[in-house]
């Protein structure tokens, strides 16, 4: 792995912190699915890296991962909302106090639960770009017309959380234009995650990760 380990904010929190060749990018906040802070989510943080952008990976079970459902969905329902907001708010901080950005612009991937929380943070004023992956948010109901950012959403054909989508939608263009939600055909939730082999759809990653280097270049020129 291209990456290491950090410690940021109060030096309580810690995430994966991947540079590109040169050191020096526009800013990047992958969020984990709920799995944890797994290996994927590291080699997707070195993936981006390697597309010129300085990425971190917060941890945000705090070192804790889970291998099984069950496991994955306690964490998650454990995690609130707003001390996910602070850590991830921190780790943005973290980025724009660096020497490595070549530009004061941070974006924001998160993947399942993690596409969630992207959203969230589009309201909250401490993100440049929000792409959330199949993401939706559950017992939680942002204020929309704080929404000060583009957001473009990757969501699955065959997935129950694409049904919040029309909803999520029409509040979101109440206030903005310049965002875009697609949907992927013949696709299964997670389909990005290429470790999961009966789910995966190269196509639909592959077209989905184009699709995010340029919308963050357009978001950040």
């Amino acid at each position: 792995m291209n990456g290491e380990i950090i410690t940021y904010g109060d030096q309580k929190n810690q995430g994966y912190l991947s540079l590109p060749k040169g050191k020096q990018g526009p800013g990047l906040i992958i969020l984990q699915e709920w799995w944890g802070l797994v290996g994927h989510i590291k080699l997707v943080a070195d993936r981006y890296a390697k597309n010129g952008f300085v990425v971190l990976a917060p941890d945000l079970y705090n070192g804790e991962k889970a291998t099984e459902p069950n496991e994955a969905q306690k964490l998650m329902m454990e995690l609130q909302i707003d001390e996910a907001g602070d850590n991830i708010e921190s780790a943005v901080k973290y980025l724009r106090n660096s020497k490595n950005l070549s530009i004061d612009k941070v974006g924001c991937i998160g993947f399942c639960m993690g596409g969630g929380l992207s959203l969230y943070m589009a309201t909250t004023g401490h993100i440049d770009a929000a792409i959330p992956y199949y993401g939706v948010l559950v017992n939680v109901k942002p204020d929309w017309s704080k929404v000060n950012c583009p957001i473009l959403g990757h969501y699955a054909e065959h997935d129950g959380a694409t049904e919040a989508l029309p909803e999520i939608k029409k509040e979101i263009e109440k206030y903005r234009n310049d965002s875009k939600f697609y949907i992927y055909q013949n696709t299964e939730h997670a389909f990005f995650n290429d470790e999961r082999k009966e789910i995966y759809n190269k196509k639909a990653a592959e077209k989905s990760f184009e699709r995010t280097i340029e919308f963050l270049n357009k978001s950040f020129n």
